[in-house]
């Protein structure tokens, strides 16, 4: 364990290539969610640290440091960044989970290498961009050229901080957009870190600015900037719908990766050893607040009981306890509103008619902290609020099904299509399965991998674009088409 007070994080914005306060100096406590006490202050951002940060990225952007940099020294400047990040793993892993309550474990072996490889997989694509020629009628020389859109508004959530601020820094940058990241006024400090690392490396000012603060002021402020050319937000489908909204009146460009309440399939002809392995992992890891948690288990009947039992099980193992403890499974939630509001979804299960197997309560690690233990509801029905509604924390709905059109019926019954997952040894069903699921991933006999080479999304409220893969840096250009006459 790396004492908070050694790991120097900067708690100012970073603006134009150099930290800063924010206006009038105003800064908000950040707390550690294990233990529930302040780590310190971290800057405010304001409506006019926004605009500063807009304007320094609209002057990077039209600057030739920047619009005139040839796609081998931006590949260049994001491996650099990459090495940057990897070599000070165990201090960004550390202070990602002094900011999270995650396990210590999951941060330096999942959040930092997914990092690293995004910006490695993003910094081979600026010189691999490029437009088509277009066969048309008549004599002229038809072609299309992809150009960056221009300054990013970019709104990360809470729960894989670092990751998901990479996630989408990483390709508006491959494609030359400017950026102004606001990360979660819940953990704003690996975002903040990542401007030591910009300007060492040798990013121009202004090319990538980082304002922490409130959603409901900088964010907002972010969203509705005239100056701002595309918003990228990943979070709530609530607010995902209240940026589409906003953006209407200039008409921004925007991307949304949004909520989720992910089928997980077990049919009776699957490996169940091997299912339940992963169902575990699919619900419980990171504590639930995965956006593709696999939090409504669908099991065909023959197999209900055992499933159930074993999923009982599964939850009782696991140790919720101090992030930075090897054998912790399980951290904190990631604030004190959160572990209330997940704490109310189960009563509410209950109170539905759902009954607790395992779980259930918030859980005791020395008096203190938001930690909540692992929660497997039976009795579950598909029209329920807990088998509806995401609830983002370690809480399994089991619900039985009796056979495949009972199961897409209640699978496909939900507003969300971010992912789902399903296990059998049936190779047509499993294909046929797949392409009736109403979601942006699909696992066969998996669950829960990611790779930036793969598109991810979702379909109908969770979200719209993909990102990662080609279709994730597609996201951040606009198509020119130039005709030339050949008379």
């Amino acid at each position: 364990m790396i004492p908070f007070e050694k790991l120097t994080a900067p708690t100012r914005l970073y603006i134009n290539g150099e930290y800063q306060d924010a206006e009038g100096g105003a800064r908000f406590d950040n707390i550690n969610p294990a233990t529930g006490e302040s780590l310190g202050q971290v800057a405010k951002g304001t409506a006019t640290d926004i605009d500063r940060a807009v304007k320094a990225a609209r002057a990077a952007f039209e600057s030739s440091t920047w619009a005139n940099l040839a796609a081998a020294d931006r590949e260049r400047l994001l491996h650099r960044l990459a090495d940057m990040i990897e070599h000070n793993t165990d201090t960004l892993a550390a202070l990602e989970t002094y900011d999270t309550g995650k396990p210590f474990g999951d941060a330096r072996k999942i959040d930092l290498p997914l990092s690293v490889q995004t910006l490695r997989y993003y910094a081979g694509w600026p010189t691999k961009l490029r437009g088509e020629t277009v066969p048309v009628r008549g004599p002229f020389l038809t072609y299309t050229i992809r150009e960056p859109i221009g300054v990013i508004g970019q709104i990360v959530p809470w729960n894989f901080p670092l990751f998901m601020a990479v996630m989408k820094l990483a390709p508006a940058l491959a494609a030359g957009n400017t950026v102004v990241l606001k990360p979660a006024e819940q953990t704003p400090l690996t975002a903040l870190y990542l401007g030591q690392f910009l300007a060492e490396v040798g990013f121009p000012p202004g090319v990538v600015n980082i304002v922490s603060g409130m959603g409901t002021e900088a964010g907002e402020a972010l969203i509705n900037h005239p100056g701002v050319d595309k918003i990228a937000f990943t979070g709530s489908t609530g607010t995902g719908q209240h940026i589409m909204r906003q953006a209407a009146g200039t008409l921004k460009r925007i991307s949304l990766e949004l909520g989720g309440k992910s089928p997980h399939i077990i049919f009776a002809d699957a490996d169940l050893k091997a299912a339940m392995r992963a169902v575990g992992a699919a619900i419980f890891y990171n504590q639930g607040e995965v956006c593709i948690a696999g939090s409504r288990l669908f099991v065909e009947k023959p197999l209900y009981e055992q499933a159930l039992e074993a999923a009982t099980q599964a939850a009782a193992r696991l140790k919720v306890g101090d992030p930075f403890a090897e054998d912790t499974r399980v951290g904190a939630l990631v604030s004190e509103q959160h572990w209330k509001r997940v704490d109310e979804y189960v009563k509410l299960g209950v109170s539905e008619g759902a009954r607790v197997v395992a779980g259930g309560a918030p859980a005791d690690v020395g008096g203190r902290g938001y930690f909540y233990q692992p929660t497997v509801l039976a009795g579950v029905t598909n029209n329920m609020r807990v088998a509806q509604e995401e609830i983002f924390g370690p809480v399994l709905a089991v619900i039985p099904f009796e056979d495949e059109a009972d199961l897409l019926a209640q699978a496909n019954d939900s507003q969300y299509g971010l992912a789902a997952g399903l296990w059998t040894q049936n190779l047509g069903k499993a294909h046929r399965i797949a392409r009736a699921l109403k979601a942006g991933t699909v696992y066969i006999n998996a669950y829960g991998m990611m790779d930036p080479a793969a598109p991810f999304g979702g379909y109908k409220m969770s979200g719209l674009g993909r990102e990662n893969g080609e279709e994730g840096i597609a996201m951040y250009t606009e198509i020119k088409t130039v005709w030339t006459s050949l008379k």
